[in-house]
């Protein structure tokens, strides 16, 4: 890509050079802080996202002082302030308010409103704003605009700003596109082995098999020597009991292996990244010690239904409450096929069907017990098993990368915007 004929040094770390032909000014000479307070009732509540500013959203804390609000106007920049919402911030294109937490800024005449924003939505800028904030915690503080506004940013004439926003608005919509495709990509990946660990579990391998009514919602017919069972003829279901629910300050350095939800998440256990409990805390639940060939079920939170199976257990462990540990206690049944079972769209409906709680999804184990296993004959199983394990790990190779493709893209993205708008790379004519 072509560069500029001249550079100078901006004398500021995270910009570099710039072209000779380019300012670098102080925030608080190409902006105003905006701090009117107003009533949500009298402006439309608005919420500050990593992807920009939009119409308050369902999800977040209402808060019931209205009046303890920020007035925002149509062209406003708007950034959260504390460090635990790194790069929610964006240019509004609506009126509106925000809560207090949020500093919100108005552009002067020397730079164009959607230019100030790729520069301050750039990952050097971010890093640098958060740099320059305050707190009494390692990682929670907030950047005030009296810190804020003596940043420094390089400022390109204003007929160049604007070439420079119409090609970024170019390539970056091509890119979002990509990654939208890229995305649906992996959606279908992923249904497709969902979809195919479901017709291998109901329906076999035998495409000619006789089949029989299975009097099972959702499945239909099933193969004919094929039987049904409840779950808990089959598994013995054990949770952490409420009681012994820990704490993170109980967390040691080295000790047993304590698994939660995220260290369970694909078809391997993470246990790298797992926390550690002391001896005495493990010993408390003999019932939850993990073994080989031990079901894991996700029972609780907005992960709920994740299924992995203890195939190559590294080290003593356990489980927190969220975890559901089925240990199996019939020779009719192998794990493995319990593991691809509880992953199908049949049981995955029924999890989604039953879940109950009041805000946070929960499986009752009564319930868990009674689900309804199709069970083939152990040879069957094991068939099964071996032709998922091939073909879903087929699937989960391209799955992966697909994933690192996104990556790529996300950070050729960031990556063009930072050198287009610092000045590395000329857009211009």
């Amino acid at each position: 890509m072509e560069r500029y004929s001249e550079y100078k040094d901006s004398g500021v770390e995270w910009i570099g050079k710039i072209p000779n032909s380019w300012a670098l000014q102080r925030i608080n000479n190409v902006f105003t802080e905006r701090t009117e307070k107003v009533s949500d009732l009298d402006y439309e509540p608005l919420s500050v996202t990593k992807n920009g500013i939009f119409p308050q959203l369902e999800n977040v804390a209402k808060s019931d002082n209205h009046d303890n609000r920020k007035l925002v106007k149509n062209g406003d920049f708007v950034i959260n302030s504390r460090s635990d919402r790194r790069g929610s911030s964006g240019m509004s294109n609506l009126d509106g308010s925000v809560s207090l937490i949020n500093i919100v800024i108005t552009p002067k005449k020397n730079i164009k409103p959607k230019y100030s924003e790729l520069i301050f939505k750039s990952y050097e800028f971010i890093n640098e704003y958060y740099r320059n904030g305050r707190g009494i915690v390692a990682d929670l503080w907030s950047t005030r605009y009296a810190l804020m506004k003596n940043i420094s940013i390089c400022i390109p004439p204003l007929k160049e700003q604007e070439q420079i926003v119409a090609y970024l608005d170019d390539k970056t919509a091509k890119i979002d596109d990509l990654l939208a495709k890229t995305k649906k990509k992996i959606e279908l990946l992923k249904e497709k082995r969902t979809s195919l660990i479901n017709h291998c579990i109901t329906k076999g391998l035998k495409p000619s098999a006789s089949m029989k009514d299975s009097g099972v919602e959702w499945i239909e017919d099933i193969p004919s020597e094929w039987n049904r069972s409840r779950l808990d003829f089959l598994f013995r279901l054990y949770g952490r009991l409420g009681w012994k629910s820990l704490k993170s300050d109980e967390y040691v350095e080295e000790g047993y292996v304590f698994l939660s939800t995220p260290n369970i998440k694909g078809n391997k256990i993470d246990y790298k990244n797992a926390n550690y409990i002391t001896k005495e805390r493990y010993n408390e639940s003999p019932e939850i010690m993990l073994e080989n060939g031990d079901v894991l079920l996700v029972k609780d939170g907005s992960t709920l239904g994740i299924v992995n199976l203890v195939r190559n257990l590294l080290r003593p462990s356990t489980v927190n409450s969220s975890i559901g540990v089925l240990k199996k206690r019939s020779n009719k049944i192998s794990p493995n096929f319990m593991y691809y079972h509880l992953s199908s769209y049949y049981h995955q409906n029924i999890i989604n069907r039953i879940k109950g709680g009041m805000g946070v999804p929960h499986l009752f184990q009564s319930d868990i017990k009674k689900f309804i296993v199709i069970l083939p004959s152990l040879k069957d199983q094991q068939g099964i098993v071996e032709y998922l394990d091939e073909q879903t790990s087929k699937i989960d190779s391209t799955i992966s990368k697909v994933e690192k493709r996104i990556v790529l893209l996300k950070e050729y993205r960031q990556s063009l915007i930072s050198n287009v708008v610092t000045g590395k790379i000329k857009v211009c004519n």
